[in-house]
C-alpha cells in the first residue's frame, strides 16, 4: 500500500493565492505597495489631486503656465516645513501652538542680523534662526517634559511671550528687502529645474524627519510613547528626553521656516506668522496623524500642507463664497479626527477579539 498522501490539485484562483500567501514570504516591493495603497495618505493625496484637477478644468492656467506651477510648489514651502516639526510633537501625544511666534521671531532676528553685521555669511544667518528657534522650543520642551505640564497650556503661554517679545523688539518698525542682501533675497524667488528652492529645502526636510520617524529607533520610540505614555515610562523607555527632542526639533524648524519667510517676502514686521500656527495644526491632522498622538506620519502631514495651501486657491477660482472656503477646512479637520476616532475603535475591536479566540 503507497503511504504517498492524496493531494488536492484542484485549480486555485490566483485571488485565493495572494490571499494565502504570508505577507512575510512577499517581496518588499509588494509590501511597500500594499502600505501606500492601504495608506490614508494616499486618500489625502487623491483629495489634492482632485482639487487641482477641479481648479485645472475650470481655468487651465491654475496649472499649466510656469508662474502657477511655481506657485504651487512656492506657496505651501514655509508651512510644510512647519508642519513637519509639528507632526513630530503631536505623535508623542502634544502640540506646539508657539510656533507662529517663533517664525515671527526668528524672521526678524534674520533680517536685523543683515542689517546690523552688513557682510555676515547667509549660511551664519540661517544657522542662527535655526538655533534661535531651536532655544525657543527647549524652553518648551523643559517646561512640558520637565514640569509636566500640558503641552496645551504651555505653549499657549509662550505663543503671546514669543510674539510679545517680537512685539516689543520689533515695535512699529520693519525690516525691508533693502536691509537683506539680494543673494539671500533670490533664495525665495530662484528655481532649479523649475521647482523653487525653498520647496527644495522644505522636501529635504520633511523626507529627513519622515525617515527619522520611519527608519530610526528613536523614532519608533516617539510613536510608543503617544500611544501609551506610561506604558512607554514601565517599558524603560527616556519619555522626557523624546519628547523635549520633539520640541527643539519644533522649535528649530519654526527657526528654518522664519529664515525662509524673511527670504520668501523680503519684507519682515512683528505680525509675521501671526496665526500660522493653527495652520500647521490643521495640516499635521488633515494629513492623518492622531492628534491623540502614537500614529501618522511626516509624509501625510506634508501632503495635508500643500491640500490647506491649494484649497485657499483653487476655492475662489471655483466660484465658492469665503464662507465656504473656511467651512471646507473645518469639515476637513472635524473628518479627519473623525475617521481617526473609527479607525482605532476598530483596531482595538479586533485586538479583542484576536485575543479571545486566542
Amino acid at each position: 500500500m503507497s503511504d504517498t498522501v492524496p493531494v488536492d490539485t484542484a485549480p486555485v484562483h490566483d485571488a485565493e493565492i495572494e490571499r494565502l500567501v504570508e505577507p512575510s514570504r512577499q517581496s518588499p516591493a509588494v509590501r511597500v505597495f500594499n502600505t501606500v495603497v492601504r495608506s490614508r495618505e494616499m486618500s489625502i493625496l487623491i483629495v489634492l489631486l482632485l482639487v487641482i484637477a477641479a481648479a485645472t478644468v475650470k481655468t487651465p492656467s491654475f496649472l499649466f503656465s510656469a508662474n502657477s506651477w511655481r506657485d504651487l510648489l512656492l506657496t505651501p514651502a514655509i508651512l510644510l516645513v512647519l508642519a513637519a516639526g509639528q507632526a513630530v510633537v503631536i505623535i508623542t501625544r502634544n502640540v506646539d501652538l508657539s510656533v507662529g511666534s517663533v517664525l515671527g521671531l526668528t524672521a526678524y532676528l534674520t533680517g536685523r542680523l543683515f542689517l546690523d553685521f552688513p557682510g555676515l555669511p547667509i549660511v551664519a544667518v540661517v544657522a542662527a534662526g535655526v538655533v534661535a528657534g531651536g532655544l525657543l522650543g527647549l524652553v518648551n520642551g523643559l517646561l512640558v517634559a520637565l514640569g509636566r505640564v500640558p503641552a496645551l497650556v504651555i505653549t499657549l503661554g509662550t505663543l503671546y511671550i514669543y510674539r510679545g517679545i517680537v512685539l516689543t523688539w520689533a515695535g512699529s518698525d520693519r525690516i525691508n528687502a533693502g536691509d537683506m542682501p539680494r543673494d539671500f533675497l533670490r533664495l525665495g524667488t530662484r528655481s532649479v529645474l523649475s521647482i523653487p528652492v525653498l520647496f527644495i529645502v522644505a522636501a529635504v526636510v520633511v523626507g529627513v524627519v519622515g525617515y527619522y520617524l520611519y527608519a530610526h529607533r528613536g523614532g519608533r520610540e516617539m510613536y510608543a510613547i503617544g500611544s501609551d505614555p506610561e506604558a512607554a515610562e514601565l517599558y524603560g523607555l527616556n519619555v522626557r528626553r523624546r519628547v523635549l527632542a520633539a520640541f527643539v526639533l519644533s522649535g528649530a524648524l519654526a527657526g528654518l521656516a522664519g529664515v525662509m519667510f524673511a527670504a520668501r517676502y523680503g519684507t519682515v514686521s512683528s505680525g509675521a506668522g501671526t496665526g500660522i500656527e493653527l495652520e500647521a495644526v490643521a495640516a499635521v491632522v488633515i494629513g492623518g496623524v492622531a492628534i491623540f498622538g502614537g500614529s501618522g506620519t511626516v509624509w501625510g502631514a506634508a501632503i495635508g500642507a500643500v491640500l490647506l495651501v491649494t484649497i485657499d486657491r483653487a476655492l475662489p477660482i471655483l466660484g465658492i463664497p469665503d464662507f465656504w472656503q473656511r467651512a471646507v477646512v473645518g469639515a476637513l479637520i472635524i473628518g479627519a479626527i473623525v475617521l481617526d476616532r473609527v479607525l482605532s475603535a476598530r483596531q482595538a475591536r479586533k485586538l479583542i477579539e484576536a485575543r479571545d479566540e486566542s
